[in-house]
């Protein structure tokens, strides 16, 4: 198999890297080019090589059989280095210079927000990797969402944990709210204070804190003055790690503790804040637990995990790895099943059809979101220490909603956990 790199400069600091696996028997058609930036440096790097990894290992599994359409397939990939304001250059560079023949969006919600306004002026379809609720204010009928959340998005992804709290004995009353101001915990926000009218949870603290904040002592501080029982917290990785150290520095006294924290699924963090992260019961969107191993899932992480240490990503890749590869698997079935890179016949197919994935059958719902969601609540129990091997095979977090994916049952209240 022929490998290509190729290194080029967007005026400022924006690496860009083109990454092209062609199979021999299509290697004289021209091939189809995939465009996208994502997260390789910043605060989301971990997440974003992750999902680069998942992406790849697609793309040489569809060159070996030949392509797309007789074509290879080649990606285009620049670094938006975890900051939204490089996104629409980035997004103008791949439509009007490299002239793409598809694109597709970075991982999370605060890189997928600012790409939709250039994807929409060229009429694009637009396949999102982990975007909550992004097209609520377009309504863009070529949009369409890897995100397990479903439908109602901001409320598929928050709901849960309140799901969790409302089956404990005694049931929480009152509720603290802390989220970074950004696009991601905003849309979170919006969706816990709904779900505190739907459980009946008074609201006791409820604010949020600048992106740039690197003490977190004084927020914890207030928020266990306020004496809340349940406490959800909207963060980005950089801001979990210091909430979840903060938490334990202060020793906050609630009965439930997390939500929607990012941060806590990736490896290094998990291995970073070890025994710490008792008790926390937060998002996830797949473990490797018996109760979710759907068809070709753990043959994808083999071939991961053979990968991961030489190219420097998570070593365990659940968060993003197969989710990158579902990403891909989902886009090069609509072209096979089109027999086209027209974006109105693309967006149809996508629309109509479901697809066979290393995450189960996808189907997308109202406004490119799923059509069922399959979001999970997680809970770390009895951490021991910081090695990987506390964090492998599944078994720990474990999952404890829903029920159809259960594999354990709460600690309940949280400073009963971290005991």
């Amino acid at each position: 198999m022929a490998k290509r790199l190729r290194l080029t400069f967007l005026g400022a600091p924006l690496l860009a890297i083109a990454l092209a696996a062609m199979a021999a028997p299509a290697a004289a058609a021209a091939p189809i080019r995939i465009g996208f930036g994502l997260a390789l440096t910043g605060s989301l790097a971990a997440n974003g090589k992750m999902a680069l990894l998942g992406m790849q290992i697609w793309r040489d599994d569809i060159n070996k059989k030949g392509g797309l359409l007789g074509r290879p397939v080649e990606f285009v990939v620049y670094d938006d280095q975890s900051n939204p304001a490089n996104v629409p250059g980035i997004y103008t560079k791949l439509l009007d210079v490299d002239k793409v023949d598809l694109v597709v969006s970075g991982y999370g919600t605060n890189m997928i927000a600012p790409a939709m306004p250039v994807v929409i002026q060229h009429n694009r379809t637009f396949l999102s990797l982990f975007g909550l609720a992004v097209n609520a204010q377009f309504h863009y009928p070529r949009y369409f969402t890897i995100t397990p959340t479903g439908p109602d998005a901001p409320i598929a992804v928050t709901k849960p944990f309140f799901e969790v709290a409302a089956a404990q004995n005694p049931k929480p009353k009152t509720l603290a709210i802390v989220a970074a101001d950004a696009e991601y915990p905003r849309a979170a926000s919006a969706g816990v204070r709904e779900d505190a009218k739907t459980f009946g949870l008074q609201i006791v603290y409820d604010k949020t804190y600048p992106p740039t904040t690197t003490d977190y002592t004084p927020i914890l501080q207030a928020v266990k003055a306020a004496h809340p029982d349940a406490v959800f917290v909207a963060s980005y990785p950089l801001d979990t790690v210091g909430i979840v150290r903060a938490a334990n520095e202060v020793g906050l006294d609630t009965k439930i503790f997390g939500g929607g924290m990012v941060g806590l699924q990736t490896t290094s963090i998990k291995t970073e804040l070890g025994p710490l992260l008792n008790g926390i019961v937060n998002y996830d969107f797949w473990l490797p637990a018996p109760t979710m191993r759907f068809p070709g899932v753990m043959d994808f992480l083999k071939k991961y995990r053979a990968r991961a240490k030489k190219e420097g990503v998570d070593p365990l890749g659940y968060y993003l790895g197969p989710w990158g590869y579902t990403y891909m698997q989902v886009l090069g079935e609509a072209v096979a099943g089109c027999q086209c890179l027209d974006q109105n016949k693309l967006a149809d197919y996508l629309r109509g059809h479901t697809f066979k994935t290393v995450m189960g059958d996808i189907k997308f719902g109202p406004d490119g979101e799923l059509s069922q969601p399959r979001a999970l609540m997680v809970q770390f129990q009895h951490v021991k220490g910081n090695d990987l091997d506390e964090f492998r095979g599944g078994k720990n977090p474990i999952i404890v909603w829903p029920k159809r994916y259960q594999d354990g049952k709460v600690i309940y209240p949280y400073t009963a956990a971290r005991s």
